[in-house]
């Protein structure tokens, strides 16, 4: 029984190790998105700034481009609503 517990112990230290690995190398991306609203329809979607270390320009662009699709996409969301005012998401 004993030996079964280090056993169990030292493979869910061994799990922990591997995923801070993972976090270091993965890619951060974030971007801001505003959606402007006038009487409860939108009139305008921007992406504000784009967040990544390791981009060149065309990734960015690219980056931009789909963060103003996905907020297109969630401009119609229950949450997301407003009658008047600007909504600021990270996506």
């Amino acid at each position: 029984m004993k030996w079964i517990l280090i056993l169990v112990f030292l493979m869910g230290s061994m799990q922990c190790i591997g995923q801070k690995g993972y976090a270091k190398d993965s890619l951060q991306i974030k971007l801001y998105a505003d959606i402007k609203y006038e009487d409860g329809r939108t009139k305008d979607i921007s992406v504000r700034k784009v967040f990544c270390d390791y981009c060149d320009e065309g990734q960015l662009k690219y980056l931009e481009h789909e963060g103003w699709r996905r907020a297109y996409l969630e401009r119609n969301l229950p949450e997301n609503r407003l009658l008047k005012g600007v909504r600021k998401l990270t996506i």
